[in-house]
This record gives structure tokens, C-alpha cells and sequence, in this order.
């Protein structure tokens, strides 16, 4: 029982940290305004994570497309990994370091939006990636752990979460990921909460 209290208490303390930095809500918000912004001038997003930071990645897409807290229509929002013959085939003809990157080349334009979700930081297929987005003129976010990684240089806005733990990290992430859900549908939508 005092391990099951200690593990929540650490994801709580983890949470307040970011609750107490106003540069971080600030980020978020301005975020939330961007993406809300790319939608709205016909852009996407796209999202890509290695395992957990993957279903991450995928899950926050399926917020976008499907629905959060209202019903409306679908935002154009893709985690990058979802399509297995492209994924596994470049992987193999390529690298899997490549992956993301040829991803980006296919579809990324200017103006459209990538967000990298790793705990490190340091994904080398996720840095490759942005460095293509950012080359073709889209907004890059990178989602962190403390340090930020490689990572941190490559992108416009970085969420390091203040941990080097990485559940803490991944329950930041998504929680950081659902705000963000919320405020672009609102901005879009007028839907309050």
C-alpha cells in the first residue's frame, strides 16, 4: 500500500512542479493557439513516439479525428507510425532511423504542424524528422523529459517535463497533450468546459 501512495504521490509532484512553472502553462497555451491556428488554414498535424511515446503519439491523433469533449468535425491529425507496410518497409529498405523522416518528406508542408514525443530526447528517428520539418517550413514541438535531449534544439516549442522518470514523463505527456485537445477544440468549435 505505501508503494501504490508513494508512485501516485511522485506523478502528483510531477504535475505540481508544471502547475508552478507559469512559462510552461503560458507554453501550452500558445501551442493551443498554433495548432488551433494551422487547422484552421487547412494544415495538420502530425505525431510521432517509439513505443509508449507511440501510442501517445496515436492516441492525441484519435483525440483530434474522432472527438474530445464535443461532437464536431474531425481535425486532420496523424500519429506517424499507424500504417505498418510503410513503417516495417522503410525500416527495412532504409533504417528505422528513417522512418519519420520519409514520413515528413511524403506529406509534411509548410506550415503544418509535427509534435516528437520522447522521453530522452534523444530518438534519433524523431530528430531526423524534425530536422525535415523544419526545413519544409512546419512547426516543430518536441514533448521531453527534464533535459529535453537532442530534441531541444531541433524544435520551436519544448515541453520538458520535469522528471527523469520515465511513467512520470509518459502520465506528462499525455496530460499535457489532453489541455492542449481541449483548448484547440474550444478555439474551434466555441465549446466551454
Amino acid at each position: 500500500m505505501s508503494k501504490i501512495k508513494f508512485i501516485i504521490e511522485a506523478s502528483v509532484e510531477v504535475k505540481n512542479k508544471i502547475l508552478a512553472d507559469e512559462l510552461f502553462i503560458k507554453r501550452i497555451e500558445e501551442v493551443s493557439k498554433l495548432i488551433a491556428n494551422a487547422f484552421e488554414n487547412g494544415h495538420r498535424l502530425y505525431l510521432c513516439g517509439n513505443g509508449g511515446s507511440a501510442a501517445d503519439a496515436q492516441h492525441l491523433a484519435a483525440e483530434f479525428t474522432g472527438r474530445f469533449y464535443s461532437d464536431r468535425e474531425p481535425l486532420p491529425a496523424e500519429a506517424l507510425h499507424v500504417n505498418t507496410s510503410f513503417l516495417t518497409a522503410v525500416a527495412n529498405d532504409y533504417s528505422y532511423d528513417q522512418i519519420y523522416e520519409r514520413a515528413i518528406k511524403a506529406y509534411g508542408r509548410k506550415g503544418d504542424v509535427l509534435i516528437g514525443i520522447s522521453t530522452s530526447g534523444n530518438s534519433k528517428n524523431i530528430l531526423l524528422a524534425q530536422k525535415e520539418a523544419k526545413e519544409r517550413g512546419m512547426y516543430v514541438i518536441s514533448f521531453t523529459g527534464e533535459a529535453g535531449g537532442k530534441m531541444k534544439d531541433v524544435c520551436d516549442y519544448l515541453f520538458n517535463v520535469p522528471s527523469n522518470d520515465t511513467p512520470r514523463i509518459q502520465e506528462s505527456h499525455i496530460l499535457i497533450g489532453h489541455i492542449i485537445c481541449q483548448l484547440v477544440e474550444e478555439q474551434l468549435f466555441s465549446t466551454g468546459k
